[in-house]
């Protein structure tokens, strides 16, 4: 078996730490190498944990969690940041987004659902809880057609169930699983979407959201 991923936690609710370090210790595929109440703490402490995934609140005195994203992603890029919060407001969801957040996940998310976002953020994919996930969709089909893309046109209903499923961070072979059809006619579907986007891959599928967002 593979080391277990390092995960830091940072929540202004100790009660919140320590239910989550309870929760994460019990799984031999997590080890939790420190904690902290809001940005400025997890800042001053996380160099020294050295961890690979940090699951961040997003409402924290001093400096809350968008803010803390991106310090990190500029100063601690190894550490793949993780938004776990009670809010799914949109300025919360697709600032994390922007801040370079590989996940963004609701507190009441299930417990092996939060495992396997915090090894998918440690191989670099991008997971979202379904609220979230759905949400981002609908965000960029109200945003209309892609920029600079010759195949841009509306995406079929089916397109449109992939492209949730690829922003909660499925591969081809899940999205083929979940949606009953072969894995290459699911790879098929995600290329489809790629050019519709303008996008360069999966991943960029996933993500542009956030590329809309930032639009001027």
């Amino acid at each position: 078996m593979s080391r277990p991923v390092r995960v830091f936690v940072v929540d202004d609710q100790a009660l919140v730490r320590e239910g989550l370090k309870t929760l994460l210790d019990l799984d031999e595929r997590i080890e939790v190498v420190g904690e902290a109440g809001d940005g400025v703490e997890a800042l001053e402490r996380i160099g020294a944990a050295r961890p690979e995934v940090a699951l961040v609140d997003v409402r924290m005195p001093r400096m809350d969690g968008v803010e803390l994203a991106t310090r990190l992603s500029e100063e601690h890029p190894r550490v793949a940041v993780i938004v776990l919060t009670t809010f799914d407001d949109d300025e919360y969801v697709f600032g994390g987004l922007r801040a370079g957040a590989r996940g963004y996940l609701l507190k009441d998310a299930d417990p092996e659902e939060l495992v396997l976002a915090i090894e998918k953020a440690n191989r670099g994919e991008t997971t979202l809880g379904g609220q979230v996930a759905s949400r981002v969709v609908s965000e960029l089909m109200r945003l209309g057609g892609p920029l600079g893309s010759d195949d841009a046109g509306p995406l079929s209903e089916r397109e449109v169930e992939v492209l949730k499923l690829v922003a909660a961070g499925a591969s081809n072979k899940e999205i083929s699983q979940r949606l009953y059809i072969t894995e290459g006619t699911a790879k098929n579907h995600v290329s489809r979407i790629v050019r519709k986007l303008g996008v360069k891959d999966h991943l960029g599928a996933a993500l542009y959201a956030r590329g809309y967002v930032e639009r001027p």
